[in-house]
């Protein structure tokens, strides 16, 4: 019951906190405003919010950490690379790439899409209503569709599986 009405505490206290000193009206009125809202947000966002997750494998979030980052540095000299080609053809054009996924998990699928978003040049664009595909927005068109498939399975999607499966 308690947990029905206060299914955050700690974000309901932030979000009352926040309001007061946001508005820096610190009238009756405007704290029964924060109340409600401090109490009222986090019951209705409870469901948006991550459930929680036992993370497996350290080392694994670490490599993937790593891993991230250099190609997210490559993609970077990558799309600085196509932005100054001087002889720009129709070849260069973007691309929509369609990935078969086998994980389920959605904080591994949230994690997934922050990777392939924080990428220059990629973008999560669609995850079907089963989650078994995910459709991605690559803007150098001229990879090849099956390396960047094996590329986001074994780089990003196996580590992520022994994380959070």
């Amino acid at each position: 019951m308690l947990r029905t009405i206060f299914p955050a505490p700690l974000l309901s206290t932030l979000l009352i906190a926040l309001w007061m000193v946001m508005t820096q009206s610190y009238s009756l009125a405007n704290f029964v405003l924060a109340l409600v809202l401090g109490l009222a947000i986090p019951i209705f966002s409870d469901a948006l919010r991550p459930r929680y997750v036992r993370v497996r494998h350290p080392i694994t979030i670490v490599k993937l950490a790593f891993t991230v980052m250099i190609d997210a540095w490559h993609s970077n000299l990558m799309v600085i690379r196509i932005l100054f080609k001087k002889n720009a053809t129709k070849e260069d054009t973007s691309i929509f790439i369609r990935i078969p996924l086998e994980m389920r998990d959605p904080n591994a699928l949230a994690v997934l899409a922050v990777i392939t978003t924080i990428t220059p040049g990629n973008a999560w664009a669609e995850l079907s209503m089963d989650r078994s595909t995910l459709l991605l927005h690559v803007f150098d068109g001229n990879v090849n569709q099956d390396e960047v498939i094996k590329t986001v399975k074994e780089r990003y999607e196996r580590p992520l599986m022994e994380i959070f499966e």
